[in-house]
């Protein structure tokens, strides 16, 4: 009997073993423990295997190497800089002309990718091939070339500076770049800044509220004027009423040269200029799809209402396309952001361009690339969840 109730409650044993192997639950917890420990033992592999190759070698470790003198000079610098400043500013000058190019190159292509990629289903038969033409011929060329194209086709055959061409607001431009009238700010100042962070809330609120009116009473209310009006009108009478805080530097013609005002170099504008043709035409495209994508049936109502073409598309096609446009609107301008790292190309000083005459003064190689890691990751990750914020906003309720 005893060895009868032994055998049994070794039966029971094992088929509990069994069960526990067999169940999915726990064998989905063992394989993630494993892999978990794998990446610790791969990323402790790899930390040690460099800390011994620096010591070898006698690099020290660290970022201390950040509070040294930087000893070179960077052509274009969003903040005060010298080459007495230290490396710690040199890279903070290269994120701000980094992040400089993003935002006006994500605005730039934004507006050309959505004016081609309308324009490209116009019933005129012109326009719609010129607007492919576009997209075919920046589409399949590698953004490098059209960096050099700018660089070396373009600015660089401009007039020299004493034959500069004249563009509104005494502006000049010439081979040496764009030559801008630089503002000088002047006490409280800020407030015409405060002014417009509340004209930009207060037209949040008029939309909202004029939504909701909408949807009680069905009359509907121009928001776009009234949100402008906000916008634009709160920062100029809080201008005027300042006694006009701000001046302007012009520019001025020289014999041989120019002085004054703010300079906007040629590697800026090629590196900003190509970034923004390049990326608006696959924004152009994604425009299309995105209209194309919205029934034919919602046109057809739209015109048996007698709405205008123009009126259709703003307030029926493209409220509905922007609802597949967007997600992949967001990976455009993380390529566009990332494709500013080749920037080294026409000697514009951008992170990487920085990074790497640090790297080679210094010879922290892994601190320095630890630091592109962490930056380009930043300014990606905060692009996505902006992005996918706006994506939620735009996304149909349902019921």
């Amino acid at each position: 009997m005893a060895g009868m109730a032994l055998n049994s409650e070794t039966s029971d044993t094992r088929k509990r073993a069994s069960s526990l192997i067999n169940d999915p639950k726990v064998r989905g917890i063992f394989y993630q423990v494993l892999t978990l420990a794998l990446l610790v033992l791969f990323v402790w592999t790899v930390t040690q295997n460099t800390i011994n190759n620096l010591q070898k070698a006698n690099i020290a470790s660290g970022f201390g190497f950040l509070q040294g003198r930087a000893g070179f000079d960077i052509g274009q610098s969003l903040i005060a800089y010298t080459s007495d400043s230290t490396y710690g500013r040199a890279l903070l000058v290269g994120i701000l002309n980094t992040l400089q190019v993003a935002v006006l190159g994500i605005i730039t292509a934004s507006i050309i990718g959505f004016i081609v990629g309308i324009a490209r289903l116009s019933q005129n038969w012109l326009i719609a091939k010129l607007a492919q033409v576009y997209v075919e011929f920046f589409r399949n060329i590698p953004p490098l070339l059209v960096i050099l194209f700018w660089y070396k086709g373009v600015i660089a055959v401009l007039p020299q500076a004493r034959e500069s061409l004249n563009l509104p607001f005494q502006s000049y431009l010439n081979n040496r770049g764009l030559f801008v009238p630089k503002p000088i700010f002047g006490d409280g100042v800020w407030a015409i800044a405060v002014a417009f962070l509340i004209g930009i809330v207060a037209t949040v609120f008029v939309a909202r509220w004029a939504k909701k009116r909408q949807r009680l009473t069905g009359k509907p209310f121009h928001t776009v004027w009234t949100g402008l009006a906000l916008i634009i009108g709160l920062p100029i009478l809080t201008f005027m009423a300042l006694g006009a805080p701000i001046t302007f530097d012009f520019p001025v013609a020289g014999r041989f040269n120019l002085t004054g005002g703010s300079v906007l170099g040629p590697e800026f504008i090629s590196l900003y200029l190509a970034l923004s043709f390049y990326t608006a035409s696959f924004i152009a495209e994604i425009v299309r799809s995105g209209i194309k994508a919205v029934p034919k049936g919602q046109t057809e109502a739209a015109n048996a209402l007698g709405l205008r073409s123009n009126a259709i598309t703003r307030l029926i096609i493209l409220p509905q396309a922007l609802r597949i446009i967007i997600p992949p609107l967001t990976s455009q301008y993380l390529n566009l952001t990332k494709n500013s790292s080749l920037a080294v190309a026409c000697g514009f000083a951008d992170i990487y361009a920085i990074g790497g005459t640090m790297l080679n003064q210094t010879g922290q190689a892994v601190e320095i690339v630890a630091l592109f890691l962490v930056i380009y990751l930043s300014i990606s990750i905060t692009t996505a969840i902006f992005m996918n914020w706006f994506n939620a906003k735009m996304a149909l309720v349902e019921r």
